[in-house]
């Protein structure tokens, strides 16, 4: 059974916000100023309706100073994670699993020791496959993936993306929007028992703890262990 989702303080909240403000103050520089624009320009128009017509009107424009400041926030700290994580391994994954909405991940399911991998992707547009690392090697990854899904997924759509800056990639900052735009092809229920038939192929069994018996070691498992 899933656990449930402890609940956020209002004090955690507070300081996880803050934290998003120290970040994007660091990675942005037209952060602060579009915060203090935020604030001045509602606070002006407030401080006139205040004047003209009356107290009413404070209650209201802290709310759109409030407003204001929040909206800047989600936009700049948006745009400054998308350029931290820029060139980052594993970062299209870190994203798919902070993305609101129906998503399971399942991040390097292919990879390599040059840090290439393919990450999988389960969603209402179907099963997707997104590769980082050079382009020539993850090429080779996606295709080995492809083929191997294919043979479980039966009608779902498969979409795969190669994550870069050169032609023919998506940017990870486009990211977000270029799934969010693709058509939504499953159900709820679709993506269920897709997600459980993925599961149980890419399942690994785990070697038991301890010796293992002579009897169920494969050949030349020795050697190979004395060669790591």
């Amino acid at each position: 059974m899933a656990k449930p989702q402890e609940k956020v303080s209002f004090g955690q909240r507070l300081k996880q916000i803050g934290m998003v403000f120290q970040f994007t103050a660091k990675q942005d520089r037209w952060f602060a100023p579009l915060v203090a624009a935020a604030v001045l320009l509602p606070l002006a128009l407030t401080v006139v309706a205040v004047i003209l017509w009356g107290w009413i009107w404070l209650p209201l424009g802290i709310l759109f100073i409030l407003l204001a400041v929040l909206i800047v926030l989600n936009l700049r700290s948006n745009k400054a994670m998308m350029n931290a994580a820029e060139g980052q391994p594993g970062a299209a994954a870190q994203i798919m699993e902070n993305m609101r909405g129906d998503w399971r991940v399942t991040p390097a399911v292919s990879s390599t020791t040059q840090m290439d991998m393919v990450h999988l992707v389960i969603g209402r547009p179907g099963v997707i496959l997104l590769a980082e690392g050079n382009p020539q090697r993850v090429r080779g990854l996606l295709g080995q993936e492809k083929r191997r899904l294919s043979k479980v997924i039966g009608s779902a759509p498969l979409h795969d993306y190669v994550i870069g800056q050169e032609e023919g990639e998506l940017p990870i900052r486009k990211l977000r929007t270029t799934l969010l735009r693709l058509p939504r092809a499953l159900s709820g229920k679709d993506v269920n028992s897709l997600d459980k038939r993925l599961k149980a192929l890419t399942a690994r069994p785990q070697m038991p703890k301890g010796a293992i018996p002579k009897n169920m070691r494969p050949p030349g498992a020795f050697r190979q262990s004395r060669g790591r």
